[in-house]
């Protein structure tokens, strides 16, 4: 995610060429709508980008509780699958 976001803003400048991919992105970002290059390593979502992203930032912080911290008390179980 953030070498197509940096790949982007270099391509918004015209420091690099905008490729298909980037222009998908750029469009998906004006329509808020996950980007196609996303979905594909991220999790299966029906959310707008704009949901999208902050219950991303949930789930990774989640995780990395989980994992530097130890199991949690609760768990949530919407970080684990799509209901």
């Amino acid at each position: 995610m953030k070498s197509s976001l940096t790949n982007l803003d270099k391509a918004i400048q015209g420091t690099v060429v905008m490729s298909m991919e980037l222009e998908m992105m750029f469009n998906d970002f004006l329509n808020n709508k996950v980007p196609v290059m996303w979905v594909k390593v991220g999790y299966p979502s029906l959310k707008p980008l704009s949901s999208w992203v902050p219950d991303l930032i949930q789930r990774v912080e989640f995780i990395s509780k989980w994992l530097y911290s130890g199991p949690p008390d609760t768990y949530w179980l919407p970080a684990f699958f799509f209901p």
